[in-house]
């Protein structure tokens, strides 16, 4: 006799089948979940992590930035004491040399001529004064130009003053060119 199964195999088999799927099926979510919600917990740690990062760069561009502010200014002041240190040799080397030239103008004075007014502009003296005759003038000026200090001696004018009848004085102007000798040493020994 042949074994027949009047029960309904089938639709159990289905029940069965779609019992797996569904178990299938909320197993595959909560899986799906789990790894979405571990790459959000990733992808946020990774943000926060390099948010900290650029926060950090941040703060670090600020402290750059106050330390080349502060380099800069150092490089500003240094110019200025570099400057101030040149003025100062510039005048502390020029000394010697105004004494010298000033010693010049006394020994290239002759007798009879004296002066009213000296002006200094760069190397350019110009000298007023007063003289008892045009040869002392001429004079001067070759005494100028015969001196190692002093060069291109050039008179602006002469004028012929009185006051009385009995004295009678030349007034001039000239200007002069104030220059170092090639031998300092030379200059030095012969004081």
């Amino acid at each position: 006799m042949a074994r027949i199964n009047l029960l309904p195999w089938r639709e159990q088999l289905r029940e069965e089948r779609k019992k797996q799927f569904l178990a299938v099926l909320l197993g595959v979510l909560v899986i799906a979940g789990g790894i979405v919600f571990l790459a959000d917990q990733y992808l946020s740690a990774a943000i926060a992590k390099q948010n900290q990062r650029n926060e950090f760069i941040r703060t670090e561009n600020v402290a750059l930035d106050l330390r080349i502010k502060e380099i800069s200014e150092l490089k500003t002041r240094r110019q200025q004491l570099v400057e101030r240190m040149k003025i100062i040799q510039a005048l502390q080397g020029n000394r010697p040399i105004a004494a010298r030239v000033f010693d010049q103008l006394v020994r290239t004075l002759p007798d009879g001529v004296y002066f009213t007014d000296l002006k200094m502009v760069g190397p350019s003296i110009a000298i007023e004064g007063a003289a008892e005759s045009n040869n002392l003038v001429s004079s001067l000026m070759r005494n100028q130009e015969g001196s190692d200090w002093l060069t291109a001696p050039n008179l602006i004018e002469v004028k012929a003053v009185s006051a009385d009848k009995i004295d009678q004085a030349n007034t001039f102007k000239l200007t002069v060119l104030q220059t170092e000798p090639s031998d300092h040493s030379q200059q030095g020994g012969q004081q």
